[in-house]
């Protein structure tokens, strides 16, 4: 089974080509095409080789996290179904089928909402350095891996392609965005990861952390913008999951997510300043065959515990 990655839509135009979607306008004047490849970044690197499937995964869980929070937060889908779509972009099914969502347009808020249940990953080592997680204090004495007293919104930048995100304050966030967006976006954020959280404990699941992206659109009654979820939603891609039964704080946890990805990539060898490649001289990242085959099983693994809760 090969992995898709790259679409080839050339009767639509392309405006951008992610880490993991490419985006065409199409003769719909108000909505955009996101497609999901089966790319796989991490360390916000693209790596040579892609999951299999990865892209109707991550376009499943989405498509299912925005039905169930839909009451929370619009989001930006029109619709998935290939033959609601404009009459050029249909032509491609074979493509698209399963990985392809219609949105709507939005200006998309340069920043990213990471919302933080329990300390792990940069958070983890940033606390052991200063006891601080994107400059906010926290408790003493915690754990790698220990839940917070309660969930902690932590924004990022958005990076370019090629660039790393960056933690950053709130206080600087706010600055860049504005106090009042800030606020209804950490509001909404706290209440999206909480929601989230609850209903994927049912499932067996720890939602460890997640990051929203949002989008502003005009508003109906003409006030003010009204705010969007966009992108993708509490996919493996954009969020930790553990199992709970195997979750154990003091330690690093076994995952649904691309932390598998990330310390095969750290044993072969990667570290900041050798993005380009072992060698540093552009031949890119790869990984084997069964990190490949772990990835796409744990993947869908996630994908099936999320749609079956039973306690």
């Amino acid at each position: 089974m090969a992995a898709l990655l790259q679409t080839n839509l050339p009767d639509l135009h392309l405006i951008s080509r992610g880490k993991v979607r490419d985006v065409y306008t199409t003769s719909s004047p108000d909505h955009l095409l996101f497609v999901a490849t089966d790319r796989i970044s991490v360390y916000d690197v693209i790596l040579n080789s892609g999951i299999p499937d990865k892209g109707k995964l991550l376009t499943s869980i989405s498509l299912f996290w925005f039905e169930k929070l839909k009451d929370i937060i619009p989001n930006h889908l029109v619709t998935v179904n290939i033959d609601e779509m404009p009459e050029e972009v249909r032509q491609y099914r074979e493509q698209l089928e399963g990985r392809t969502m219609l949105v709507r347009k939005a200006r998309v808020v340069p920043m990213e909402a990471i919302v933080r249940g329990y300390i792990t990953g940069s958070a983890w080592a940033e606390y052991q350095k200063s006891q601080t997680v994107c400059s906010i204090p926290i408790p003493e004495k915690m754990e790698e891996s220990q839940k917070f007293p309660a969930p902690i919104f932590t924004p990022s930048t958005k990076a370019d392609q090629g660039a790393h995100d960056e933690n950053i304050s709130p206080e600087k966030a706010a600055q860049l965005i504005g106090q009042d967006l800030f606020d209804r976006i950490k509001a909404v954020s706290l209440q999206l990861y909480t929601a989230a959280a609850e209903y994927a404990e049912s499932c067996g699941l720890i939602l460890a952390d997640t990051k929203f992206e949002f989008g502003l659109v005009p508003s109906a009654s003409g006030g003010k913008d009204e705010l969007i979820l966009v992108d993708e939603v509490l996919t493996p891609d954009s969020s930790r999951y553990w199992p709970r039964d195997q979750y154990e704080p003091g330690k690093g946890q076994p995952s649904f997510d691309k932390q598998y990805v990330r310390n095969a990539l750290t044993a072969a060898g990667y570290r900041k300043g050798f993005e380009s490649g072992p060698n540093g001289n552009g031949e890119g990242w790869g990984i084997d065959d069964t990190v490949i085959e772990g990835t796409r099983k744990r993947y869908k693994e996630a994908e099936q515990m999320l749609k079956s809760p039973h306690s």
